[in-house]
């Protein structure tokens, strides 16, 4: 009886629909703390956050994102192209800069190869994966640009996110680690050291779109996030308006 009573069990389990919150959102990591507070304002919202790249392949595996809001406009592209997204609901919603970290109470760090090799000395530079995280690939630009590439891309500790990178710097792994203005807001273990030039790096784009599974309760979410009260959240966390990313 008791196996029977277990098989039972077992069997309704898998035949039952896998239940799910009204609208599920897929957000980069450095939106969190905005975000969070965003939507506050709504009712079975849930919010998965992670590096960009790594949402994103997991839409184009199959995901039931209703939102999808990436740090990177590539990432973006290849859902799009995919058709995991609507195309037509695509939009930029805000930019960022990207700075250089140390601990806090460290000096600031000309961004020249002989301060950077002094001051990473035989540790690592923190970042996101180059290849596959919005901050990391930003940061990958902006060392090239600035003739820096060479003397550290192998002595870089790259990480899945941009809060993992902040992590790194915060809890004494690294000396110093790329990532986003607005993330330096969260600890106060770190500090601001550098700031890259926006003409060293592709312009930071925030960009959003509704999943095909998307309803009206995601529509509202977005329009609010898009809205003048929404932005001024994302505003009061540092982030810039869309408009700011024009050049």
């Amino acid at each position: 009886m008791v196996l029977r009573a277990l098989l039972f069990g077992i069997i309704c389990t898998l035949a039952a629909p896998a239940a799910r919150a009204e609208v599920l959102i897929f957000a980069a990591a450095s939106l969190k703390e905005p975000l969070d507070q965003l939507t506050a304002r709504f009712e079975d919202v849930v919010v998965s956050y992670g590096g960009s790249g790594t949402l994103a392949r997991q839409v184009t595996f199959g995901a039931p994102a209703d939102i999808v809001l990436l740090a990177n406009t590539q990432w973006m592209d290849v859902l799009v192209t995919g058709g995991h997204v609507k195309g037509d609901t695509v939009m930029d919603f805000a930019s960022n800069s990207l700075v250089l970290i140390g601990p806090q109470g460290h000096a600031p760090v000309p961004l020249t190869q002989e301060a950077l090799n002094a001051a990473i000395a035989n540790a690592r530079l923190a970042v996101g994966l180059t290849e596959a995280v919005p901050a990391g690939i930003y940061a990958k630009a902006a060392l090239q640009h600035l003739d820096l590439w060479e003397s550290v891309q192998h002595r870089l500790a790259e990480v899945d996110n941009v809060r993992a990178a902040l992590a790194l710097v915060a809890r004494g792994q690294t000396p110093l680690g790329i990532v986003y203005r607005t993330d330096t807001r969260i600890s106060d273990a770190v500090t601001e050291v550098a700031v890259f030039p926006t003409e060293s790096h592709p312009p930071i784009r925030y960009t959003g779109a509704l999943g095909h599974g998307a309803d009206g309760d995601a529509q509202a979410v977005l329009d609010y996030l898009l809205s003048g009260e929404g932005q001024d959240i994302l505003a009061t966390a540092g982030f810039l308006p869309p408009q700011d990313i024009v050049r």
